[in-house]
């Protein structure tokens, strides 16, 4: 089971065909990837301020790529208006 991150819910979850679940809506400021049968936490990915929007993914020249939308109006959430993009590893 994925552990509770304590935030409210501000975007949803996506799941790749490898079994990673990336989950960027909380208050933390980080995009968590977790294992989709243990639930353990693999990597997390600062953000300049809250994730505020569900995962996208895409691959472009044989590489997967996981963007999220953070931004805030420096509350809670932190303060940034930006679209993040990370690459995952081959």
């Amino acid at each position: 089971m994925l552990r509770s991150l304590g935030s409210p819910n501000l975007g949803g979850a996506i799941v790749t065909a490898g079994g990673l679940v990336f989950i960027g809506a909380t208050l933390d400021a980080h995009l968590h990837a977790f294992d989709v049968e243990s639930g353990r936490e693999l990597w997390r990915g600062a953000l300049p301020a809250g994730g505020k929007a569900t995962p996208m993914t895409y691959a472009a020249d044989g590489r997967q790529f996981v963007a999220i939308a953070a931004g805030g109006d420096g509350g809670s959430f932190g303060k940034g208006d930006e679209i993040v993009v990370f690459a995952l590893k081959r």
